[in-house]
């Protein structure tokens, strides 16, 4: 139950973080938003990183493969901030909470080209979320929207991302490849920002309480939460829990930003969420919980 209430505020940082992005663009241009607030959530990582060191939990591991799987996971994990980030602006937080959402749906289709099985659920979830993606970002025009196309492509990024992580974790430790990839999205986006966009010390000063909440709290705390949680919480659970950051960003986006959702745009998001559910939960595993109950 502990473990449940943790995924439960983790999904609900996470989902409010959409607010946040939202009001950071109006102080700063989206890179230079993606660089502070990654570089905020490095900084934040680093007790725990030294906690874990003392403790012995982080085992030996080679400098090298860390330093080519902290580029690798951050590159990935650049492009698919970039794409939310730069999607927000044409978007909202709605939309952004719900498209990016799809990334759990797609993570077991992009298994196939790694020669793993994918379920019947999977198939039934993306059906399902393919048609709400549908209602909530293609208009009576059969046109989508650019920012609605922008996050599209950043959750194929966030699905990619998960599957480089879940590569590398297995030769390194999580923490650092945290840490790594934190570093290297926030000096790309900085890189960037400095090319493209013109942000003053001011502007960072005036998002300072915007930052600290998505850099600080919706990268370092939320992630050490998950972290903490996943330890002691069932797999297929913590997916499913997770996956109410979409409901969590839409109501950040009603209560905060005074988004409202057509009937039909409400419909779609209905259909993602039940889309993304579908994805997680095995029939196999219900049929053993249901007969271990009903002998």
């Amino acid at each position: 139950m502990l473990a449940n209430i943790l995924l439960l505020l983790t999904a609900a940082i996470w989902g409010f973080g959409f607010v946040a992005q939202v009001l950071g663009m109006n102080y700063m241009g989206p890179f230079a938003f993606i660089g502070v607030r990654f570089l905020l959530g490095a900084l934040s990582l680093l007790p725990i990183v030294w906690f874990f060191w003392r403790r012995g939990y982080i085992k030996e591991f080679s400098t090298k493969s860390l330093v080519v799987a902290s580029i690798s996971v951050g590159v990935v994990l650049f492009l698919a901030g970039a794409f939310q980030q730069v999607g927000i602006v044409h978007s909202n937080a709605s939309n952004a909470a719900f498209i990016t959402g799809l990334y759990m749906v797609l993570v077991p289709i992009f298994g196939l080209a790694l020669g793993r099985r994918t379920s019947f659920n999977a198939w039934l979830g993306s059906g399902v979320a393919t048609v709400g993606l549908y209602l909530l970002s293609v208009d009576e025009s059969l046109t989508i929207g650019l920012g609605d196309s922008l996050l599209l492509v950043g959750a194929v990024c966030w699905a990619l991302h998960i599957l480089v992580i879940d590569y590398f974790t297995k030769k390194l430790p999580a923490l650092l490849i945290a840490l790594g990839q934190f570093l290297v999205c926030g000096l790309l986006g900085l890189a960037v920002s400095v090319g493209f966009e013109t942000t003053s010390w001011g502007d960072v000063m005036d998002a300072k309480y915007i930052l600290v909440y998505a850099g600080i709290i919706t990268v370092g705390v939320a992630y050490t939460l998950q972290v903490v949680a996943q330890e002691k919480a069932h797999p297929t659970h913590a997916a499913i829990i997770l996956s109410l950051e979409a409901v969590f960003g839409a109501i950040g986006g009603y209560a905060f930003l005074n988004e409202i959702l057509s009937s039909r745009e409400f419909f779609g998001c209905c259909l993602m969420l039940l889309g993304m559910l579908c994805s997680q939960i095995s029939v196999i595993d219900l049929r053993k919980s249901f007969s271990s109950k009903h002998p």
